[in-house]
């Protein structure tokens, strides 16, 4: 019997984008199309003292201006979409255009649309705009001293989130431990650098009063219901459509400003707006990570960690998104790793500075948290002279502890990390690498050994575990799909045609998935959080399951047998007790039509995820450290994760390169920077470093099957594990690769600079 879930099979799209024929937002120029830009900010923090437009206006070419004030009354902020609001202290919601003021570099003060783009841009610079500038904050610990003033005066406060989380009495714990390890740690702010940056089409229909808009998202439908929420229209006639997206990696889970300025600025125009940004725009609209934490752990004589105490600091930027208080929650809650520890307390501040927005990014707080837990469990094993590993082991979850709740109040449904962990271990030849670190002589380059073992869950919360999807049986045989979730790059199309065909014993080929256009499917998420499968791929197995199941009644009627004894195989329906007694699929669908007509051959389905799957990854890294120029190069990088059951191997290979690039980026480059002014230094990819094919170490990886018990497939998710791992597993093998020469912490970035300029400070 042919089989597909499980298959190693190329993505169905691949074929169309190699070539160039993919269609993004800047591959469409409707007829008659209009261009805009957008007036930033280049302070920091200033008052708006005047804003003229005018001589932009009476520009050649120049249709129309927009500034806040031309929006007063009849557009509110972008909404914070608080998580918990009694955690909220004050969260400052993001203004369309800067009213008043600007709080941070970047930030949208007006905008033009011209018959050019070339003549919108010339527009700007006639745009008179007379600041008062401010001083800036861009320490969050500084703008947490009672001695700041405020950003925002109305608020009284920089503090904008507090969420703590507590179990037990950790106090207790750590007065009364043997051993007490304390650590202080930095994350620092990332740009999620996609490929493609923010792009959008709008154009309003007057005849049909009707509003669609092309743009670069991972959510379509969240932003129609955000638009018309904003603009105070009816989401039915709004139509937001997500074509070929060029990367996500949660930035584009926002609703912007552009957006909706644009979307104003189109109604009644008759005329199509395009917007497209520049590489700058997108790397100083929204940023991520941006955490210092403070952690003290009890332990025992023997490794065993009996409480833990955290402070987490994070940086959240001039103003909310409406991701961006979720974030500071999943960071402080995901803090506690792969380890079973009753008595812990976690405190998050969320703080207001003068930069950009924040949001989720890849992992959306597991890299920060791993960061802080694995470096200090690392340190664990420092103090008590035991090996990283046996730390490790001594404090996961065991198997027979899940559903395991953690102090945080997140529960894993289900697995086991020994056998994991100790593959990863073989894979990379931990303890060979171990005996040879002892053998180093004097002036031979360092070698170091570096563990990291997470989690990641997959699903999100409240309404992002639900999902739905409509399965149609044509009358030709071919299977149609419609999904909510909005692929970029993950391969659904591929996957989701491996389910239905295995379920219908069809070939994927024969199995259409049509996604990313709000209008075609009347509800959705979207596709962020590691949901896509997990969620959205359950809701499409329920609809072919039902599907299955009217066929199977008909096909019996067909073959005189009874429906529990028809099978799906290889284009034909079959009687198990006769396989000879068959009906080609194509033949059962004619007759299906006949007797049930069209709408009784369109299933619809939807499927709420209980809780969150939880993944598992374990990662061995061993480094080497040329002691004269700091330079590191891998001598080894081994990966095991446990993603639940896998559809397709071969795409999540894909997946696991792809996150250990960016969690490569953030270990041992990527930092944003910023001058005490507020001034961005790393704006452009002039200066902000990524990793390239050169920089990627030979990845030896195996993966694990734990199904989950709480959806229908099994699967856990496994696209953000490495990017949770990789910076911290670096982190820990430069630490130990340098502990021999006196050094006991490094931040991430780990650039070579910093190596040897640690290296040489702990000679002094």
């Amino acid at each position: 019997m042919t089989t597909y879930a499980g298959a190693s099979m190329r993505r169905f799209e691949d074929p169309r984008l190699v070539q160039g024929k993919g269609s993004y937002v800047d591959d469409m120029l409707p007829d008659g199309a209009l261009f805009a830009m957008f007036l930033r900010s280049p302070h920091a923090h200033a008052r708006i003292l005047s804003i003229d437009p005018q001589p932009a206006r009476d520009l050649p070419g120049v249709i129309a201006t927009l500034t806040a004030s031309d929006i007063d009354g009849l557009i509110g902020d972008i909404p914070a979409n608080q998580v918990d609001t009694e955690q909220v202290e004050a969260a400052p919601e993001h203004p369309i255009l800067a009213k008043g003021r600007v709080a941070y570099v970047g930030q949208p003060v007006a905008v033009v649309v011209a018959e050019t783009r070339g003549a919108a841009r010339d527009a700007l610079e006639s745009i008179h705009v007379e600041y008062d500038v401010l001083p800036a904050i861009v320490d969050p610990l500084q703008a947490l001293d009672p001695s700041s003033q405020p950003i925002h005066p109305e608020t009284g406060t920089n503090l904008a989130v507090r969420h703590l989380m507590q179990r037990g009495d950790p106090d207790a714990a750590i007065s009364s431990a043997p051993h007490v390890v304390k650590g202080t740690y930095y994350v620092p702010r990332l740009a999620p650098a996609p490929m493609e940056g923010r792009a959008l089409v709008v154009h309003h229909d007057s005849a049909e009063n009707s509003l669609t808009m092309w743009t670069s998202t991972q959510v379509p439908h969240k932003v129609r219901t955000f638009l018309a929420g904003l603009l105070g229209r009816p989401e039915m006639n709004i139509r937001v459509i997500a074509p070929d997206v060029g990367g996500g990696f949660g930035q584009k889970v926002e609703t912007w400003p552009e957006e909706v300025a644009l979307c104003h600025l189109a109604i009644g125009m008759d005329r199509p707006i395009k917007w497209v940004e520049e590489r700058w725009e997108n790397t100083l609209a929204y940023q991520a990570r941006g955490y210092h934490g403070e952690i003290e752990a009890a332990v025992d004589d023997n490794g065993t960690i009996l409480a833990m105490r955290m402070r987490m600091i994070g940086d959240l930027g001039g103003y909310f998104l409406t991701s961006t208080s979720r974030v500071a929650r999943t960071t402080g809650q995901r803090v506690a790793g792969p380890y079973s520890i009753h008595d812990m307390s976690v405190e998050v501040l969320g703080v207001v500075t003068n930069k950009p927005p924040t949001g989720p990014y890849r992992g959306a707080g597991g890299p920060e948290s791993a960061f802080m837990m694995e470096r200090t469990i690392d340190m664990i094993a420092k103090e008590l002279n035991m090996d990283p590993s046996e730390v490790r082991r001594r404090n996961f979850v065991s198997p027979s502890e899940f559903p395991y709740t953690t102090a945080t109040g997140l529960t894993y449904d289900s697995g086991d990390f020994h056998p994991a962990f100790q593959r990863a271990l073989e894979l990379g030849e931990y303890d060979r690498y171990r005996r040879q670190q002892r053998t180093r002589r004097p002036g031979d380059p360092f070698i170091g050994v570096g563990i990291a073992t997470v989690v990641k869950a997959a699903g999100g919360v409240g309404e992002m575990r639900d999902s739905s999807a409509i399965v149609t049986i044509e009358p030709t045989g071919e299977v149609t799909v419609h999904t909510e979730v909005s692929p970029h790059g993950q391969g659904t199309e591929t996957v989701f045609a491996q389910i239905v065909a295995d379920q219908l014993g069809l070939t994927p080929d024969r199995v259409q998935v049509l996604h990313g256009d709000s209008s075609v499917f009347p509800t959705g998420q979207g596709t962020f959080a590691s949901r896509g499968l997990t969620i959205g791929g359950s809701a499409v197995y329920l609809g072919v399951e039902q599907a299955r199941e009217k066929l199977a009644s008909i096909a019996a009627q067909l073959l005189e047998c009874d429906s529990a004894d028809v099978t799906f195989q290889d284009g034909k329906v079959s009687n198990a007790n006769n396989p000879q007694q068959s009906v080609a699929f194509t033949e059962l669908c004619r007759a299906a039509y006949e007797t049930e007509g069209g709408p009784g051959m369109t299933f619809h389905q939807s499927f709420t995820l209980p809780g969150n799957a939880f993944g598992f990854g374990a990662h061995v890294v061993v480094v080497q450290v040329d002691p004269d120029t700091g330079e590191i190069s891998f001598l080894k990088y081994a990966a095991v994760h446990d993603c639940g059951r896998i559809i397709n191997p071969k795409l999540l290979e894909g997946q696991m390169h792809g996150a250990l690039a960016q969690g490569l980026g953030q270990g041992l480059m990527e930092a944003i920077q910023y001058g005490q002014d507020g001034q961005p230094l790393t704006a452009t990819f002039a200066d902000y470093s990524m990793p390239t094919a050169s920089d990627m170490p030979t990845l030896t990886a195996e993966t694990m099957e734990t199904p989950s018990p709480i959806n229908p497939l099994g699967v856990k998710g496994g696209g953000e594990l490495p990017t949770v791992a990789s910076p911290v597993a670096v982190a820990n093998a430069l630490v130990d690769a340098l502990a021999s020469a006196g050094v006991e912490h490094l931040d991430a970035p780990l650039t070579p600079e910093r190596v040897w300029q640690a290296l040489h400070e702990s000679c002094r």
